[in-house]
């Protein structure tokens, strides 16, 4: 495996030991808020985004916090009956739910962060916090699948940066996300400030929803997002195979379903490795109409299970990548009657 270099305001660094995550964040807290001179030979003033004819608004509150984040609470993986061994908590950076005006939380500090929903015609208006002093840096959301003008990219872009793009600790910044009729389906976001790939690694990323206007949403419907938690990122001494933050069977998602429910998996790769998604006594089709039970699930990509249950008992899911299963990136199926 090759070494993982960040480029950080201008800064190189490379990631491949522990501690290299703090000389990513003190590069990260040495970037400036950007001046904006280039992004001003844009156009300053965009239209502001409705919802279109019969669309609603969809407001959220969302702050990044860490927290102290431990990638196996069990000390077990259930599947293979064995201890997991050694030190396991981390510092993770979250997206956490808030109720209206940040005033209280609406949801724990986890990974992933608060499933986004909206319908086609539906605006969402997110209004985000950077909302920990112990993050030292500028970090943002910013959302696949949706229509949004620059100022609501949410992304870091040098002196291109529009506000969106760099959302110093205790500031605020409201983005707004169209649900065009393109943009059905589930989608990531994440970070993109300016040290976005390793903000990103450490929990910085959610799940988006937008389904067909009126359409009924599954009766089981759950993010599964795919990655590693390496040293360098949480400076622990050994690397972690992980589905939402968690390792090995009874860690990880329990998902339960009951025979004649209409279930639906979101499938997400979230580091730089590709993946396969597997459940044990199931197949569904995918995007062309085929039937699978291993579809393949790349960085940044999404791939969604969805079928009406039929099978009753315990089942695995896991990537079908052998190192990754085995390193503990899998799962519990429950399907009673």
């Amino acid at each position: 495996a090759g070494a993982l270099f960040c480029t950080i305001g201008g800064e190189e660094v490379r990631l491949d030991q522990p501690g290299d995550a703090a000389q990513a964040d003190a590069a990260a807290r040495r970037v400036g808020r950007p001046r904006g001179t280039l992004a001003q030979e844009e156009p300053r003033d965009f239209v502001r985004p409705e919802p279109a004819p019969g669309g609603r608004v969809r407001e959220y509150w969302v702050q990044a916090r860490s927290v102290m984040w431990d990638i196996a609470p069990t000390g077990r993986d259930q599947w293979h009956d064995r201890a997991i061994r050694g030190p396991r908590a981390f510092r993770a950076f979250t997206y956490q739910l808030m109720n209206p005006g940040f005033a209280s939380p609406a949801g724990p500090r986890a990974i992933p962060g608060p499933t986004l929903t909206g319908e086609v015609g539906d605006l969402m208006v997110v209004h985000f916090r950077n909302g920990e002093e112990k993050l030292e840096q500028a970090v943002t959301m910013h959302p696949h699948g949706v229509r949004y003008n620059p100022e609501y990219d949410g992304t870091y872009m040098g002196d291109f940066t529009r506000a969106g793009g760099f959302v110093a600790p205790g500031e605020e910044f409201t983005y707004l996300w169209e649900c065009t009729p393109d943009a059905v389906g589930a989608w990531p976001y994440h970070d993109h400030g300016p040290n976005h790939t390793l903000n990103s690694f450490r929990g910085l990323f959610g799940m988006l929803v937008v389904r067909p206007k009126g359409e009924r949403p599954p009766d089981v419907e759950v993010p599964l997002f795919l990655h590693s938690l390496s040293p360098p990122v949480t400076g622990l001494r050994r690397a972690f195979q992980t589905i939402n933050g968690r390792s090995g069977a009874g860690n990880t998602p329990t998902i339960e379903a009951r025979v004649d429910q209409d279930v639906a998996m979101h499938v997400f790769g979230m580091n730089n490795d590709f993946h396969d998604f597997h459940i044990h006594g199931h197949r569904w089709k995918d995007s062309g109409g085929a039937f699978v039970d291993t579809p393949t699930v790349g960085p940044n990509e999404t791939v969604t299970a969805r079928f009406v249950e039929d099978n009753p008992g315990r089942w695995l899911y896991h990537c079908h990548v052998f190192s990754h299963q085995d390193g503990g990136m899998a799962g519990w199926y429950l399907v009673g009657r």
